[in-house]
């Protein structure tokens, strides 16, 4: 099952410094959760200036309740208050997009 998760950052003075303070330990979850193939695709969200804002990731877990359990339970921007406004959709990659699809693609 997949899901496309939008996270935006809190707007007080702090927001950039808490982002920077979890970075580290985000993209080293995010790297572990990208080599078990349950983190498709991830980009960070800028605003016109080019200061990230926000996150968008696109992941594949069993159920929502996994996902929860496996990542968003020990997600760093949770946990260190960066993401303030989650959405979380079930989404579906494009076939020709997904690695994990271009088999099944290729044979249809």
């Amino acid at each position: 099952m997949q899901f496309m998760l939008i996270a935006y950052d809190g707007t007080d003075e702090g927001a950039l410094g808490r982002r920077m303070a979890a970075r580290k330990a985000h993209l080293k979850l995010g790297k572990g959760m990208h080599d078990a193939g349950k983190w498709l695709y991830a980009a960070g969200i800028l605003d016109d200036e080019g200061k990230m804002i926000g996150s968008m990731i696109v992941c594949e877990f069993s159920s929502r309740e996994e996902m929860e359990k496996q990542w968003l339970g020990r997600e760093p921007y949770i946990a260190g208050k960066v993401w303030q406004k989650i959405d979380i959709h079930r989404a579906q990659v494009a076939p020709f997009c997904a690695a994990s699809q271009e088999v099944k693609y290729r044979a249809e």
